[in-house]
């Protein structure tokens, strides 16, 4: 609700796409730079009280950007840095949450379950948020969905301190933070399979940015459709992405996710060539969905595989490299497509996306074969294979 309600008061205030920029690249910026410091952070400090702080800090941005704009004294400098603000805050957040997801799980064989439970949510929040923030800006303007944001973190609060967890028993480091860094950065350096997934999510993440940026000019300029049609392209991905999230939760394991991770994203990648060439709504819609499975499933996939093998004394650190990946790639692909569409054309963007998406699926599949063989003695480690 709150990322649409921000896009359209910049569109609303200053009818630029420039800023429209400005304001997106504030919030995802940080997650290129802090989660490392973070992830040192969060292999020191009690996750639970750090998850918390983050949550109060969250709160109080939105109550804020809620105050600003209900009283007309919002302006771009104030959208700009509390947007930069919120970005910093998700950067120590999100490798503190996926970390945080192991403390909950007391049999590891149910984590890759408990993670594509928590996909799930999060897609059906994306496919049911901006049709409520539609509505209720429509109806009572941006203020009010900044205002709901922000009462609603109480509920997460509170859920989190009702909480009761075994204590943490982890080793209290006292390292210097920047030779812990170094030791994560040799960590996964070091580990065929984690380095492998992380820069293929990384890869797929800058090659594959058209689909996220580009994506309300397909619905406009090839289509010929307005806001709506975005809205049913942007639903039917979520659909796919709710499908794949619902298929890997029932899954009983977490071996063979790899192999299919490679097919989701060769999936993707062709999906994104023909989306590039339609030009018929309903043949798109169904390739948004099947592109929407494709993207899921990689992201779930990775999240599991690297958090079921990391040392836990390493967690934070290994989940802060896998944000850079996830998340510090969106501003890197954002200006490249920016740039590549604005020289051969929106659909040509989307055929070149989704054959680089292709082909570095096709690389990873060539990698299999060392990634299993490195897992192996962890899988049978962790009983989630019998040992040879």
């Amino acid at each position: 609700m709150t990322r649409l309600a921000t896009a359209w008061l910049v569109y609303r205030v200053t009818d630029s796409a420039f800023l429209l920029g400005v304001v997106s690249f504030a919030g995802q910026i940080p997650s290129f730079f802090i989660p490392p410091l973070a992830g040192v952070w969060v292999d020191r400090w009690d996750r639970h009280k750090v998850l918390v702080a983050t949550q109060v800090l969250a709160m109080l941005q939105s109550l804020a950007m809620a105050a600003l704009t209900l009283s007309g004294y919002i302006n771009m400098s104030w959208v700009i840095g509390l947007t930069l603000f919120q970005g910093i805050v998700n950067a120590v957040e999100i490798p503190t949450r996926q970390s945080f997801v192991v403390l909950m799980i007391e049999d590891r064989a149910d984590l890759s379950n408990a993670i594509a439970l928590n996909s799930s949510n999060f897609n059906a929040a994306r496919l049911v948020g901006p049709a409520i923030a539609g509505a209720v800006v429509a109806a009572v303007g941006e203020g009010y969905c900044f205002l709901i944001d922000g009462i609603s973190y109480i509920a997460v609060i509170v859920g989190l301190l009702a909480m009761k967890l075994a204590k943490d028993e982890r080793p209290r480091s006292d390292k210097h933070v920047w030779h812990e860094i170094t030791e994560g950065w040799k960590y996964v350096t070091g580990s065929a399979p984690i380095r492998t997934i992380l820069i293929f999510l990384a890869v797929i993440g800058i090659v594959g940015a058209p689909y996220t940026v580009l994506t309300p000019m397909i619905a406009g300029q090839i289509l010929r459709g307005g806001a709506h049609t975005l809205g049913f392209l942007m639903a039917a991905s979520g659909v796919g992405a709710l499908v794949c999230a619902v298929g890997l939760v029932l899954r009983k394991t977490v071996v063979g996710l790899a192999r299919l991770m490679a097919i989701a994203v060769t999936m993707f990648g062709v999906g994104c060539v023909f989306l590039g060439m339609s030009q018929l709504f309903w043949i798109s819609m169904m390739l948004m969905a099947i592109t929407g499975y494709g993207l899921m499933n990689q992201i779930v996939a990775s999240n599991t595989i690297v958090q079921t093998v990391v040392e836990d004394d390493k967690r934070g650190r290994v989940m802060s490299f896998y944000t850079i990946a996830l998340l510090g790639s969106a501003p890197i692909g954002s200006l490249l497509s920016g740039s590549l569409a604005a020289r051969i054309g929106v659909q040509a963007t989307f055929v070149a996306s989704g054959i680089a998406c292709a082909l570095a699926a096709g690389w990873f599949w060539r990698q299999l074969p060392e990634i299993r063989q490195a897992i192996r003695p962890r899988y049978a480690d962790l009983g989630i294979i019998p040992e040879a």
